[in-house]
């Protein structure tokens, strides 16, 4: 009988040394609907880990991902428009269409940037690659006694590998309780290059492999005892149609902001909002923002998987 205990790599102990994306094997995008012990769910990615068959899985109705045992479940082949009526299939596809600004030949702020109803907050903060640390005050601040705090990290591999004490103190944080983190991926680069036009920098700068910058993150944080979530954030907000369409294809749900604090200091975050900052050390002024107006800010602070 297959022992349909958590993968190992689901337990893996909590380091500050980071473990290599080359330890995930075999990392292939798909959609199959799977049967088992726990009931149906999605799976969208498939993997080998230590020698171990692997699912990522999603429950199309939570939105919540998983990675299973494959034979522990029984996986059939199914496509996007067999899977239509879905709520996560649905967001896949109706976000892939909501393109934000259009500019000539790319796209701003494409994608999700508020919740289905007007109720509370989507906390989410950006990590994108920098030299700083994290800003772990401004985390803190955010837990409640008692409560564990939603709130949406969007996470680029190499700030990962450059602040590897910085991801396993937030894996702490949240293993104890004290954070309820998604994980969204950010791209593995995050290119940017200061004084290029926005159509021509971010995941547009020519020669960018999109689908190794989606994947190379999930990998990582597979490798790293972490579940990747079905949401993606473009780095800078800046997109295109192709790059929406890779996002579709890959299953994923493209994440932008309805509030950017630092950008739009007087803006008044309504309800629904999905609010952006930058807890990485590249933008104290739109934590401070955050802080002042955090009173006003429309409760509750909610999980990013109820927004679509």
């Amino acid at each position: 009988m297959a022992d349909c205990a958590p993968p190992a790599t689901a337990k893996l102990p909590i380091s500050n040394q980071l473990q290599p994306l080359s330890r995930v094997k075999d990392y292939r995008v798909v959609l199959q609907t799977c049967q088992g012990g726990s009931g149906k769910r999605l799976a969208v990615r498939a993997m080998n880990i230590d020698g171990d068959d692997l699912l990522l899985t999603v429950d199309p109705q939570t939105l919540a991902t998983q990675l299973e045992r494959k034979d522990c479940w029984k996986c059939d082949d199914t496509t996007q428009p067999q899977q239509a009526g879905t709520r996560f299939i649905d967001a896949v596809n109706r976000f892939a269409r909501q393109a934000g600004k259009v500019k000539p030949g790319w796209l701003e702020n494409a994608g999700m940037t508020r919740g289905h109803e007007d109720r509370g907050v989507f906390v989410t903060g950006d990590l994108c690659p920098s030299r700083k640390p994290l800003d772990r005050g401004f985390l803190q601040k955010l837990e409640l006694p008692g409560a564990t705090t939603p709130v949406a990290l969007s996470v680029s591999g190499l700030w990962m590998k450059q602040h590897p004490d910085d991801f396993a103190w937030l894996r702490k944080e949240k293993a104890e309780g004290r954070l309820a983190i998604t994980f969204v991926n950010h791209s593995f680069h995050h290119p940017y290059q200061p004084g290029v036009a926005d159509g021509q920098n971010f995941l547009l700068t020519p020669g960018v492999d999109m689908q190794e910058e989606i994947l190379d993150v999930e990998k990582l944080l597979i490798a790293n005892g972490e579940t990747p979530s079905v949401f993606f954030r473009f780095p800078g907000l800046i997109s295109n149609p192709a790059l929406m369409e890779t996002l579709r294809e890959n299953h994923l749900i493209p994440l932008g902001a309805d509030a950017w604090l630092a950008l739009n200091p007087n803006q008044k975050v309504s309800s629904g909002a999905v609010v952006l900052v930058h807890p990485n050390g590249n933008e104290p002024f739109g934590l401070h923002l955050f802080e002042i107006h955090r009173d006003a800010l429309p409760q509750p602070f909610r999980p990013i998987n109820e927004a679509p």
